[in-house]
């Protein structure tokens, strides 16, 4: 193998590493999801680092030698922004900051959201340095304005939820139908066989989108013993015209960059809403690209901060 560089993660739901070499190319990508006991909706953040804690030294063991490593990269936070913290996310950087002084390697501290805008760019087509970012997880909806600048990105919050996140609405319905948490997977193979017969409410108003109220609703026709299927596919129509309102707003800002918009985050992955959302946009007609990253690279990673290593590390190692 190569020299490479080493990225951490250890989000709330997903302990990642991986590695990248000089080209860019992924080497690695090794992800442990954390486990969640059936009928349960998340892990508590003591819970979550604690896995993190035994899932790391396996990880790290099966990674190259560390002779090899030019850089490493972690998420020390949630966000690229003032006082954003978790506590599950001192794992990874305690393990991160001791490879990196074991190995004698230059230490880039990054964020959660950064790994996901860098892993969702590669292979997008989208090479401008001003664009608008909607990221949609099970702990974050965030309509962001983003410029890039050396070792990530500067992002601006423009809107997003008032309460769920897209991906809690997802899976709080998902699990009182009797699907795994985390239910976006099943909730969508589930849907390939629904009708349209269901309509759950859309509340979005200007760049602020509530997801509360969908969920109620759906619940509430959950009980009355709708065809799941049917019932899988209105909760997915509710979330593509939600989106689909946001970015139509956020578009209306004017914001530089603001008619390219990147999706990532777990719920980006979800093919239902990829092929809606752009036939949508299509429609509108108003010069709206939208651009997702490989499927694969939409749910939590390391592969993003390890690229962000390279990006960084790279052009400060040539001069």
């Amino acid at each position: 193998m190569s020299s490479y560089y080493l990225g951490l993660d250890t989000s709330c739901y997903t302990t990642s590493l991986a590695l990248t070499d000089a080209a860019g190319r992924i080497l690695q990508d090794q992800r442990r999801l954390l486990t969640v006991e059936k009928g349960a909706k998340g892990l508590r953040q003591s819970e979550a680092l604690f896995q993190h804690l035994k899932n790391l030294p396996d990880l790290v063991e099966a990674a190259a030698p560390f002779q090899l490593l030019k850089g490493v990269a972690y998420a020390a936070r949630p966000r690229p922004v003032e006082g954003s913290y978790l506590p599950v996310f001192l794992a990874g950087a305690n393990f991160a900051r001791t490879i990196a002084a074991t190995a004698g390697v230059p230490l880039l501290a990054s964020s959660h959201q950064e790994g996901h805008i860098r892993a969702a760019l590669a292979d997008s087509g989208l090479d401008s340095d001003a664009f608008f970012g909607l990221h949609l997880s099970g702990g974050t909806t965030e309509l962001l304005a983003i410029q890039r600048r050396a070792g990530g990105f500067a992002v601006k919050l423009l809107g997003g939820t008032s309460d769920l996140h897209a991906g809690q609405m997802v899976d709080r319905i998902g699990v009182a139908m009797g699907l795994p948490f985390p239910a976006g997977p099943h909730l969508e193979a589930l849907a390939q066989e629904g009708q349209a017969t269901l309509k759950l409410p859309v509340a979005v108003q200007g760049l602020t989108v509530s997801f509360s109220g969908p969920t109620s609703a759906a619940l509430r026709l959950w009980a009355k013993k709708p065809a799941p299927p049917d019932l899988a596919l209105a909760v997915l129509d509710c979330l593509v015209e939600s989106v689909f309102r946001l970015i139509k707003a956020g578009v209306a800002t004017g914001e530089p960059g603001c008619r390219e918009v990147l999706l990532f985050g777990g719920v980006a992955s979800n093919t239902y809403l990829r092929r809606e959302l752009q036939a949508r946009v299509a429609r509108l007609g108003q010069g709206i690209k939208v651009y997702f990253g490989k499927t694969e690279l939409s749910a939590d990673n390391a592969v993003g901060l390890a690229l962000l290593a390279r990006d960084y590390f790279e052009n400060n190692l040539s001069r």
